[in-house]
This record gives structure tokens, sequence and C-alpha cells, in this order.
């Protein structure tokens, strides 16, 4: 089925949008009765709104409002419609604006036009981008591992929050959870994570216990 967008050939014609569905469901759109009966040959009915489609739907098998719901453009296939009046309400509200005069768009700034304009020239030339070979060597891959772990022996970075809850954790007695929380405004969970996630990634093995109050506390074993 072809849905079809027409525009108005008559200026004297008075705008009055028909829709035309012929015997093998294409739907035309017209600006009128007179240019739908003077424009279209095959045998067709036709229908200005969603209660004129409903009476003419209510006269076709369900089989007939699934092939014509399943061939519009864009909408996910189905297998029924649930009746013929909630089918011609999903095909209307899909075709209803068919024919409607263009909405003017507001000019662009010149700027956003070239912008706009170098985008599309750069979609369409893609065939370069796949010939090229200017991905990353994979001899690099060693060097940012070294890199990395030149990073972390070298300690974290001073006044980094990690370097915060370090030197807290380095402390005789350590640091405890509230502490902690209360330093970096963090929850609870997050000071957990980061002591079996960051903590660990950097090397630090953390002993957490109770203190003498019963309070868990964190510390670094030097």
């Amino acid at each position: 089925m072809d849905v079809i967008d027409t525009v108005s050939r008559g200026k004297e014609s008075t705008y009055m949008k028909t829709f035309t569905i012929d015997t093998d469901n294409n739907i035309t759109a017209f600006d009128s009765a007179e240019e739908a009966t003077a424009a279209t040959a095959a045998p067709f009915d036709s229908f200005g709104s969603e209660k004129e489609l409903a009476e003419l739907a209510g006269a076709w098998p369900e089989e007939r409002l699934v092939a014509i719901w399943n061939s519009l453009p864009g909408v996910t296939p189905v297998k029924s419609l649930k009746g013929s009046k909630a089918g011609a309400h999903r095909i209307w509200e899909r075709i209803k604006h068919l024919g409607d005069p263009a909405k003017p768009k507001a000019p662009e700034p010149k700027a956003e036009r070239k912008a706009t304009g170098g985008a599309r020239r750069a979609h369409v030339t893609p065939a370069k981008a796949k010939g090229t070979k200017k991905a990353t060597p994979a001899k690099n891959a060693p060097k940012a591992k070294k890199a990395a772990k030149a990073r972390e022996t070298a300690g974290p970075r001073e006044g980094s929050k990690t370097a915060q809850v370090v030197a807290m954790l380095q402390r005789k007695n350590g640091a405890t959870l509230a502490e902690i929380m209360e330093k970096m405004g963090w929850q609870r969970h997050t000071v957990r994570g980061f002591m079996a996630g960051a903590m660990k990634k950097a090397g630090n093995t953390v002993e957490s216990f109770k203190s003498d109050k019963g309070e868990r506390t964190y510390r670094i074993n030097q």
C-alpha cells in the first residue's frame, strides 16, 4: 500500500481535505472531494474524518484493517487491531496530517547553516574513513599500561580525595567510618566501596576493625 501526500492543483477549490483508499489499499490525500474524483481512476472509497473512516471500516474484514495498518510507514506490525473502530482510530491518527501545509521554518543563523552543511558533507563521504589505517598501533598498549603502573606507584595526587583518606588511615589509630563520612561527605556504602576498590587498586592493605568504643575503624598496615 502506498500513502501519497498530494498538494492542491486548483486555486479555486475549497479546501476540504479528502482521503481516498482504493482496492489495493493505497491511501491518497487531496485538498477537496472534486480533486479526488478528477485525479483517481481506480475504484475507491473516500473519507474526510475519523468518523467516516470508521463507517467504512465497519464493512471491511479485520484482515484488511490489519493489512492497511501494517503497510503504513514506521509502524509496528500487529496481528489484530481489536475491532474496526479501534483500528480506524489508529490508522486515522497515523495519516490525518497527510497533505497539511508545511510549517514555515525559522531562518537559521549563517554560522549554524555552515556547520550543518559541513556535517552533511562529512556524512556523505564515509568511505575514506573506512580505507584509512590510522588507528593507534597495538604496540602503544604496553606503553599505556606502563604509564598507568607508574602513576599507581607514584601514589595518589596531592590534595585528592584518595590522598586525604590515605592520610587519615595512616594515623596510628586509623580513622573511624564516621570520621571518613564526615570529612569526605560520603555515605556508608561509598566508604566501604572505596576501601574495597580504590585502596586495593592503589596497592594499600587496609585493616578493618572495631575500636574500643565499638566503632568501625580502618587503618593502613604500615
